[in-house]
C-alpha cells in the first residue's frame, strides 16, 4: 500500500490519530502530526512511498507539534520531536516540510551507524553507483536531480550508505531539497506536479522539495556498487574540467566528507580505505549543466561492476593521524 492508495481525508485522520507508518529506503518512519497544511503535501509528494503495517515498531518514531506558550502569540512555530524529545529550536511553521526533511537526515545521521555514511549524491545506471561527496553550495543535488529526470536511479542526494560488509550503497530516496539559483533550473526540466511549494526564508534561502521518480522509489530495495567517485563543484561558464585523484587523496577527501568515519571506527577506516583503494576518485567541475549530464553518461562502464570486498582493498593509506 502507497500513500495515494489513501484518501487525502483518511491520510489526514491517520496523522492526526495514531500516526503513519512508512518506509523510506532501509528506515521505517512512525509520523503523527495534527498540523493540516501538511497531509496534502505528503500525499502528493509521497504518493508512491510505501506504507507498513501499524506494527508498533519503527526505526525513528517522529512527531511535528505546533508548541504554546507566549511565543505561539505572535509567531507561528512548528517542533519536531523525536521519540518525544526535542533536539531543535522551533522552525516558522509555513516550513514545517522543510523541518521534517531535515530532522529525518538528523535522525539517521545520530542513530544509522550500521552503515559508513558520506555527504554524498548518488545515483546508479547500468549497475554502476556514481558518488558524488560534496560540501553544501556545490551543486550536487541539482546535478543529482537533473540525472534522475534523465533515467538515470536516486539513491541518495545526500547520503551514501556504505554497507561495511560488501561495500554496496544502499539507496534512501528522498524529496531532493533545490535551493534558490536550481529551482527555476530544474523547473524547465521535471513535471510541475513533482514539485512542492516554495519555502521563502529557510535558514538555507528558499527551497523547494523535488520529489524522485517512480522508479527510483519501487526500486529502493536493489542496492548499488560503486563505479566512480566524483567531488562535483559547479562553476558556472567554466569549462568542464575531470581531473583524476589519486587513491591516497580520494581517501582524505572521502572522510572530511563523512559523516560518522571516526565514530566508528576501524570498522570505518577498513571500509574508507577498501573504497578509496577500489575507485579512485577525480575532481569534476562543470559550468554547464547538459554538458555535464553528457560527459557522465560516457563515464561509467555499461558491464556490471566487480564484487569488492573490504578485506581485499588493494593498496591503501596508512592509517592517518590526529
Amino acid at each position: 500500500m502507497r500513500f495515494r492508495d489513501l484518501s487525502l481525508p483518511d491520510l489526514a485522520a491517520a496523522l492526526r490519530q495514531t500516526g503513519i507508518f512508512y518506509r523510506i529506503g532501509p528506515f521505517s518512519i512512525h509520523l503523527e502530526t495534527a498540523l493540516p497544511e501538511l497531509p496534502p503535501v505528503l500525499h502528493r509528494l509521497y504518493s508512491d512511498f510505501s506504507l507498513l503495517d501499524s506494527d508498533g515498531f519503527a526505526d525513528f518514531h517522529v512527531r511535528l507539534v505546533s508548541p504554546h506558550g507566549p511565543r505561539a502569540l505572535w509567531r507561528s512555530q512548528v517542533r519536531f520531536l523525536i521519540d518525544d524529545a526535542s533536539h531543535f529550536a522551533p522552525f516558522p511553521r509555513e516550513i514545517a516540510l522543510a523541518l521534517l526533511e531535515w530532522g529525518l537526515n538528523w535522525c539517521v545521521f545520530k542513530r544509522a551507524h550500521q552503515y559508513l555514511m558520506i555527504h554524498a549524491g548518488v545515483v546508479e545506471k547500468n549497475g554502476h553507483a556514481l558518488i558524488m561527496p560534496a560540501r553544501p553550495g556545490s551543486g550536487k543535488s541539482t546535478l543529482c536531480a537533473a540525472l534522475a529526470y534523465r533515467g538515470w536511479r536516486l539513491l541518495s542526494d545526500e547520503f551514501a550508505l556504505v554497507r561495511p560488509e560488501d561495500l554496496t550503497v544502499v539507496p534512501f530516496p528522498r524529496l531532493i531539497p533545490l535551493k534558490n539559483e536550481s529551482i527555476p533550473v530544474m523547473r524547465q526540466r521535471v513535471p510541475e506536479q513533482a514539485m512542492g511549494p516554495t519555502l521563502p526564508r529557510t535558514r538555507k534561502g528558499t527551497v523547494v522539495h523535488l520529489c524522485p521518480p517512480t522508479d527510483s522509489i519501487r526500486r529502493s530495495g536493489e542496492v548499488a556498487r560503486a563505479g566512480q567517485i566524483l567531488f562535483p563543484t559547479y562553476t558556472g561558464g567554466q569549462p568542464l574540467r575531470f581531473e583524476p585523484l589519486g587513491k591516497s587523496q580520494t581517501f582524505l577527501r572521502l572522510t572530511a566528507n563523512s559523516f560518522n568515519y571516526e565514530a566508528i571506527g576501524l570498522r570505518g577506516f577498513e571500509t574508507m580505505s577498501a573504497l578509496a583503494g577500489h575507485w579512485p576518485g577525480a575532481e569534476f567541475s562543470y559550468g554547464d549543466l547538459d554538458e555535464a549530464m553528457e560527459y557522465l553518461e560516457n563515464l561509467l562502464p555499461r558491464a556490471a561492476p566487480p564484487a569488492p570486498s573490504v578485506a581485499d582493498q588493494g593498496e591503501v593509506p596508512a592509517m592517518p593521524s590526529r
